[in-house]
């Protein structure tokens, strides 16, 4: 089980970085008054503000305001690295120092709400590709010119019936009745309206007579 560990420089390094300057944060929230849990979590509220501020540099190069936090972070804590190097009195604290620290809970806490609930820049969207003006499918096929009208047929004549001859005979007789009486032949009009028939057959009928 021990050889499948491998040990990492970096990672050793890291480790021991962070463990310096979680203690200088704490030693110099501790002088500044913030005293039992309080001064624990200074370097906690300082790391998490690097954190996210270096989460959200790498989804956005270019995010100001992730630069900002993230230089504000960093700036606490480096600064508390070299305040405890011995340059500062923390049995004898000043007053300004004092003002930041009990400021910097607000300060943090506005940092990582913006951070976390800013959206982030949405990338350029590409131009839309030229729209091309193209005829509809159903125009993509030959041309169909409109089918000409097909010309009506000339109607049947109407069958004539047989006229029986006994028929003739008595229309033959109104007709010179009709001649004697006008002097003019008779019509089909007149002599389907003496003979009652209908006017097909009056009209053969006045053919066989002229």
């Amino acid at each position: 089980m021990f050889r499948s560990i491998r040990i990492d420089a970096v990672l050793i390094q890291a480790v021991i970085a962070g463990a310096l300057s979680f203690a200088h944060l704490h030693d110099l929230a501790e002088a500044a008054g913030q005293s039992g849990w309080k001064a624990w979590a200074y370097p906690v509220s300082v790391d998490l503000l690097l954190v996210a501020a270096w989460r959200r540099l790498r989804g956005a190069r270019r995010d100001r305001s992730a630069w900002t936090w993230f230089v504000i972070a960093l700036v606490a804590s480096l600064g508390a690295n070299v305040a405890t190097a011995g340059l500062l009195d923390l049995a004898n604290v000043p007053a300004w120092l004092r003002i930041l620290v009990a400021g910097w809970p607000a300060l943090a806490f506005l940092g990582g709400t913006l951070l976390v609930h800013q959206p982030t820049q949405p990338a350029a969207a590409p131009d839309p590709a030229p729209v091309i003006d193209r005829p509809d499918v159903a125009d993509e096929g030959p041309e169909i010119a409109p089918a000409e009208p097909v010309p009506a047929l000339p109607e049947a004549p109407a069958s004539v019936s047989v006229v029986p001859p006994a028929l003739v005979d008595h229309a033959r007789k109104v007709a010179t009745e009709h001649r004697t009486r006008t002097g003019t032949d008779i019509d089909t009009a007149t002599l389907r309206a003496r003979l009652g028939i209908p006017e097909d057959l009056a009209g053969a009928i006045v053919a066989q007579l002229t």
